[in-house]
């Protein structure tokens, strides 16, 4: 678990209440960067039946990360816990935000296979946002995003900075190549990001494909038409573009600051893969994201 949930009684006691129920459960808390790589090495070598990991979207990334260094059949089924501050990641795929509940099924649930997604040299198990929407999460104080909550950084925000200077370059597809400028791209394995932003409601992790959705530079007298489309979540419109590719390469002019799952990361040219079905992964029986 991220380390800042130690002390937390209330988490305290679901453990000791899943122990009592006869669940052999070990508790590994992170102190510093790399914990997580080290924690999910010694368990892999102690060939445990299931990891689970608690915290946020980058604590999930964190392990997606560690798991995807070993080969696939050494990787345990991997159960979440949602501790924290947004869990978009669980939140979407309908994880129980209560802890007795998400302990109960990250500890005895099924767990199906799910895609994971590559950005370089780096994972993405939920989602990746460039330009704009990225700027504004690096730069938003970690106090001001728990007291904001989604509000930090809307899509709506995005749409109506005009005057933002959108980011010149090229994003190239299987099927096709856009250039010129955009606003802010976000490349989706999970359907939200942000605090509950639903950048791509319909995403699904299992189709082998990523979702993305991409704000092209739009001229300030059509903001009504960006607003529409904004909130059409199935329409692929003339500056809100949706589609769904197996890999997407973004080339920028001057660099574009990127988030990948919360974590910031800056590259003047950024390649998207599909890693299908990388991890074994417990969700509920009715998620809608499978």
């Amino acid at each position: 678990m991220n380390g800042k949930s130690a002390g937390d009684s209330q988490l305290r006691a679901s453990i000791a209440s899943v122990r009592e129920s006869g669940t052999a459960l070990e508790v590994r808390s992170t102190f510093e960067s790399g914990d997580v790589q080290r924690m999910v090495d010694e368990a892999i070598g102690e060939s445990v039946d299931r990891l689970l990991i608690g915290g946020g979207d980058g604590s999930v990334n964190e392990v997606a990360d560690a798991l995807l260094q070993h080969p696939r059949e050494q990787r345990p089924p991997l159960g979440i816990v949602p501790l924290g501050t947004a869990n978009d990641f669980a939140a979407a795929c309908g994880i129980p935000t209560q802890l007795d509940a998400a302990l109960e099924l990250a500890c005895h649930g099924s767990a199906i296979a799910i895609d994971a997604l590559t950005a370089n040299d780096r994972i993405v198990a939920n989602v990746a946002t460039a330009g704009f929407g990225a700027q504004v999460t690096a730069q938003t104080p970690s106090e001001l995003k728990a007291f904001l909550g989604g509000g930090a950084y809307t899509l709506m925000g995005i749409i109506k900075a005009l005057n933002f200077k959108p980011y010149q370059g090229k994003i190239v597809t299987a099927d096709e190549e856009i250039q010129g400028s955009a606003i802010v791209a976000a490349v989706c394995n999970g359907r939200q990001a942000g605090g509950g932003q639903p950048l791509a409601p319909d995403a699904l992790l299992t189709d082998g494909l990523m979702d993305v959705l991409l704000i092209l530079a739009f001229p300030p007298t059509e903001i009504d038409t960006v607003i529409k489309e904004a909130m059409s979540p199935t329409l692929d419109g003339r500056y809100v573009r949706r589609f769904r590719t197996h890999f997407l390469e973004v080339h920028s002019d001057d660099g574009m600051p990127c988030n990948l799952d919360g974590e910031p990361y800056e590259a003047d040219a950024i390649r998207f893969d599909v890693v299908a079905k990388a991890l074994d992964v417990v969700l509920p029986p009715d998620c809608p994201c499978i």
